[in-house]
């Protein structure tokens, strides 16, 4: 019987691995044990920030909605509390392009929460 190795599996799992670290700098995306260290982490991480983008975008748009809406007199928080109350169910990120774009059409959204909160 012929001895059998790991070899190619092995090699071929240490070359994908380093193949994830190609662009590191200097050890990082030539040595092994260095380049899983890196890309372990940078897989980490990209993962924790995927769920940070969607957080930071939020508080944009509501950052955006509220500068808007306080330049008309009115809080953000009344303000969603209005259009909750009115029936008008639009999302946070049109409502902060509806701000930059359309300032007309952000009056009369406010116009309807101020008389649905009446």
């Amino acid at each position: 019987m012929s001895r059998v190795t790991n070899a190619p599996a092995s090699r071929e799992r240490r070359r994908r691995r380093l193949e994830l670290a190609k662009g590191f700098r200097g050890s990082r995306s030539k040595l092994f044990r260095q380049a899983t260290e890196a890309v372990d982490r940078s897989q980490r991480l990209a993962t924790i920030h995927r769920k940070d983008r969607k957080r930071e975008f939020r508080a944009l748009w509501i950052t955006r909605i509220n500068a808007a809406v306080r330049s008309e007199g009115m809080t953000y928080s009344r303000f969603m509390e209005g259009l909750t109350k009115a029936g008008i169910a639009i999302n946070r990120k049109m409502l902060s392009e509806i701000a930059i774009a359309d300032t007309d059409g952000l009056k009369s959204l406010i116009e309807k929460a101020r008389a649905a909160l009446v």
